[in-house]
């Protein structure tokens, strides 16, 4: 199925996770900003682009991102968090009804991306099929602070045998634009992560033996930057529920 065709499904009512779908096109984490907190929000991105990778910043009000794809950003993606005061309320198979005219949309690289070429180029990833995905997880690694935003980066993570891991290294730090290489493999008390508390519960956990865990920046990570801004409105995209763009996974062309 192609992108326009996903976010048919998820804008007539579909919701599900999209690891997984529509390889060779670029996933995107989304955010929805006031516009008052809108510039130190993108200066909050582009300090700590391995977790927030800054794909398109939008028009306030403006529910399109015509360099990512033609989709309505209200509709489009499986399904929204609501944030009040900087805690999350509430999910949302669409924002339409929430919609502002000072909202600015921001897209952000996703690790979800990459995941199609680590299977290509031979890596196993047990958390790549329909239905399953990677987890993600709180650290205690600060965020660098910009304005009201910091917080802690959150981190994916991907078991996979140990003897892969430079090979995951290679595929993926060529993707920039979607967290690039990991931040750290191996021990996952290193950087406080404990493998027991994923966010929301959802994704993979285990690490078989013979395996090693390997973790990548993720985009969560702007989730706990409105958190710690406390910002009194705000949505994005439920973690794991992302869009699906137009672009190809390897940028544009």
């Amino acid at each position: 199925m192609t992108p326009a065709e996903w976010r048919a499904r998820f804008r007539a009512g579909e919701v599900r996770q999209t690891a997984a779908l529509c390889h060779g096109y670029a996933q995107a984490n989304m955010a929805f900003i006031p516009e008052v907190w809108a510039d130190d929000f993108e200066s909050f991105l582009r300090a700590n682009p391995a977790a927030c990778p800054l794909l398109a910043r939008g028009r306030p009000g403006d529910p399109t991102l015509p360099g990512l794809g033609e989709f309505d950003l209200r509709r489009d993606l499986p399904l929204y968090r609501l944030f009040v005061d900087g805690a999350a309320t509430e999910r949302l198979p669409d924002i339409a009804g929430h919609w502002r005219d000072d909202l600015v949309p921001f897209a952000i690289g996703c690790s979800l991306t990459f995941e199609a070429d680590l299977v290509a180029a031979g890596v196993a990833l047990r958390c790549h099929a329909p239905g399953v995905s990677c987890s993600a997880f709180d650290t205690t690694i600060p965020n660098a602070a910009a304005g009201p935003f910091g917080g802690t980066l959150v981190v994916t993570m991907r078991a996979m045998p140990e003897a892969q891991v430079p090979l995951a290294v290679a595929v993926t730090e060529a993707h920039p634009q979607a967290h690039g290489a990991p931040v750290h493999t191996g021990d996952p008390s290193a950087i406080g992560v404990d493998l027991s508390r994923p966010i929301d519960g959802l994704g993979l956990t285990d690490v078989l033996p013979g395996e090693i865990p390997v973790f990548w920046a993720c985009g969560v990570t702007m989730e706990r930057a409105i958190a710690a801004a406390r910002l009194p409105f705000a949505i994005t995209h439920a973690p794991g529920h992302m869009l699906i763009t137009d672009r190809p996974a390897g940028g544009p062309r």
